[in-house]
């Protein structure tokens, strides 16, 4: 039964913290006044500027994160950790990271004695598979019909099971787990991002294949959201709206073109490994067969969705368009341990003004809303303040407003 009232979830920690998802979803909750505690794990540095998130260098290992979580008195524990894209890793790596890993995670949390009592979960829809006889929309009491098709597949279902048991093993426990579809504007390269940066984007002669995403803002709130509140069992997180594939290259203005044969998965992923797409299985089966996911559980639980799938390509596009733009904007962050412990702890350092990126005066109006859309809340106002000092255009104020308010909303 979805119970989407608040939790006692105030000492908080985010495993694979230097991950986009990790890093975002940190910074997601470090403003909320109920979260007192977050500790962030992981084997490499922060990507992300975090204010009061507590960085600790290590693996998914349960000794040390049994440690880490009876010191702290962590109750709500996040695994981002998950590779849900072969391009994530490479085949037993992957493995190693989603099954073996989750379970000394899942170990740690569910030791005698622990404080621990929920466990929230980034699963993936390859949970379900792809295949000739999948339903219109897998809804969360939906069950594969057949064996997993792929490595990941077989990770995904193996990797729920295990964390599934954190509940069945004590009570008052829970374990939340959510089932992503592909996503879109993560910052990450991925098999399906990377088949839509083609200039053309290859179809199978025959079929026009169902699609949803779900925005990386929507990843990161509804992991929020399952974080907050009492949202037990799996959701399906996806965004509203299905798309089949020309409407894709249509929406990305780029030609859709049946170059792949309908039969053999392999040879297939072959033509494609020669316009430069190592594509894996998962994303033949989905070129074929499509996937569409019921999203109503999660949104009855609360979570409100930012992005349709429609709007996630729409933002794609412009991050394609503009990226040479935001490539040459100021340095990407960089954790230094000594400086983050000066800026964090002395009394002298004041918050400067963040400068935005250089070249947005040269940016026409719809160019300059359209990236403005993918900017966090404080390069909004910062951006903001420039037009309205600079040029002074209207119609970029009212939709810079528009996105100021929209982001103050509670998610």
């Amino acid at each position: 039964m979805v119970d989407p009232r608040p939790t006692t979830s105030r000492r908080v920690l985010i495993t694979g913290i230097s991950s986009p998802v990790g890093g975002q979803l940190a910074q997601r909750l470090e403003p909320d006044p109920q979260v007192e505690t977050i500790i962030g794990v992981d084997t490499s540095d922060p990507q992300h500027q975090l204010e009061r998130t507590e960085f600790v260098r290590v693996d998914a290992e349960r000794v040390q994160l049994r440690r880490i979580l009876s010191a702290a008195a962590i109750d709500t524990v996040v695994d981002t950790r998950l590779v849900c894209d072969p391009f994530g890793a490479g085949g037993r790596s992957a493995t190693k990271i989603n099954v073996a890993g989750t379970a000394e995670v899942v170990a740690a949390c569910a030791e005698s004695g622990s404080t621990v009592r929920k466990l929230v979960f980034k699963s993936s829809a390859h949970w379900y598979g792809f295949s000739s006889d999948d339903p219109a929309f897998f809804s969360e009491a939906t069950t594969p019909r057949r064996a997993p098709g792929s490595g990941i597949e077989g990770d995904a279902v193996r990797a729920e099971e295990i964390v599934r048991q954190f509940a069945v093993r004590g009570s008052g426990r829970m374990a939340t787990m959510l089932r992503l579809a592909d996503v879109l504007c993560g910052g990450e390269r991925t098999s399906h991002t990377t088949l839509f940066s083609l200039p053309v984007v290859p179809a199978i002669l025959g079929f026009d294949p169902r699609w949803q995403f779900i925005h990386q803002h929507d990843v990161v709130g509804a992991l929020a959201h399952a974080t907050l509140h009492a949202l037990p069992g799996s959701y399906n997180a996806a965004a509203d709206g299905v798309l089949v594939l020309s409407e894709i290259a249509s929406l990305l203005g780029k030609p859709a073109l049946p170059l792949l044969p309908p039969f053999g998965a392999g040879f297939a992923a072959d033509q494609l490994r020669r316009v430069g797409l190592p594509v894996p299985v998962d994303l033949v089966r989905q070129l074929r067969f499509g996937r569409g996911l019921d999203n109503r559980r999660l949104k009855a639980a609360g979570y409100v969705y930012r992005y349709t799938s429609r709007e996630a390509v729409l933002k794609l596009r412009a991050q394609q368009r503009l990226r040479p733009l935001l490539e040459s904007g100021s340095g990407a962050y960089r954790y230094e341990p000594e400086v983050e412990a000066f800026l964090r702890r002395s009394p002298s350092v004041q918050a400067p003004a963040r400068p935005l990126p250089t070249g947005f005066d040269d940016l026409a109006a719809d160019e300059l809303i359209g990236i403005a859309s993918s900017l966090e809340p404080s390069a909004l106002a910062e951006l903001r303040r420039h037009e309205a000092a600079t040029r002074s255009r209207r119609e970029v104020l009212v939709a810079l407003d528009g996105m100021l308010q929209r982001a103050q909303k509670p998610q």
